[in-house]
């Protein structure tokens, strides 16, 4: 069983590994949106769009349905944001700490004229 976790984990981190489809993620937050918003809000061709939407359907990340002429989508769970933003607080500590250094390094520095 935990390599059919580490399987299904890795599948789904490699479906988010394009920020265009992080992005499509982050839009879907509060709920369903049409494909023609998503396009406009990522200021992308259509057929970028769609290849992007396609593998986040292929990974089950979002599911989409039909009104009429327009196609929505929408994030089959709100789950997915949530590791979004665990990653969100994990970039800004690792920033923090990055900071936190190059200030000790120019203390350093300015010491050391």
């Amino acid at each position: 069983m935990p390599d059919a976790l580490r399987r299904f984990k890795a599948d789904i981190f490699q479906a988010l590994a394009h920020p265009t489809r992080i992005a499509i993620v982050e839009m879907l937050r509060d709920g369903d949106l049409p494909e023609g918003k998503l396009i406009e809000r990522l200021g992308i061709e259509q057929a970028n769009a769609s290849q992007h939407l396609s593998v986040l359907r292929s990974k089950q990340i979002v599911v989409n349905r039909k009104d009429g002429n327009q196609v929505f989508y929408s994030l089959r769970s709100p789950l997915l944001i949530e590791v979004l933003d665990i990653m969100r607080r994990y970039f800004h500590a690792q920033l923090t700490e990055t900071m936190a250094a190059l200030g000790e390094i120019e203390k350093e520095h300015g010491a050391a004229r």
